[in-house]
């Protein structure tokens, strides 16, 4: 779906045509699904996420002023859901723990090998979440450094940095100097 569909289906859908919504639903939500897979890398979570990011867009699309802002709105958003989402399952995770240690159960799950063979793929899961969404939404989803930097909520300059950084670990990776 281009801008310009994404400009007309937002404006629509801003003045109450459900099919507009309906339409536009359709062509973001494999992109927004996408872009929360990229964020917590388990596709049940990044469609939990996507769902929620959703209702919140439904919710304040009309609130919304530049139907242009679309794509980085509903990207912020559905980082947003991603976020809310890592943080509680870390609280599971603090709570798995504690459990655990006043149970005296000894020994933790193994982690999953997810069994990519893609170095690239993998160095990109390597990255922190702040720079691996920077890549995602700069790079895969072909958002200006300035539409980024609105869709993670954090300023240009940061965005620029994030990349920089994001850059040069994966260059690092891709050419054997991190394991």
């Amino acid at each position: 779906m281009d801008r310009s569909e994404t400009f007309r289906l937002t404006a629509s859908a801003q003045a109450g045509s459900e099919a507009a919504f309906a339409a536009l639903v359709r062509g973001w939500n494999p992109r927004l699904m996408a872009h929360a897979w990229r964020l917590l890398g388990d596709r049940e979570a990044a469609r939990d996420a996507a769902q929620g990011a959703w209702l919140e867009i439904a919710r304040g699309l009309g609130t919304l002023r530049d139907p242009q802002a679309f794509p980085a709105w509903a990207y912020r958003i559905t980082s947003r859901q991603a976020a809310d989402h890592i943080r509680r399952r870390q609280a599971d995770r603090r709570l798995a723990n504690d459990l655990e240690r006043e149970s005296l159960i000894a020994g933790t799950p193994a982690e999953a090998d997810d069994g990519a063979s893609d170095a690239l793929q993998r160095a990109i899961r390597a990255l922190p979440p702040d720079q691996r969404a920077a890549i995602a939404l700069h790079h895969f989803e072909g958002l200006s450094v300035a539409e980024t930097a609105v869709a993670l909520d954090a300023p240009v300059g940061t965005i620029k940095t994030r990349l920089m950084h994001a850059r040069l670990k994966l260059k690092a990776a891709l050419e054997g100097e991190i394991p």
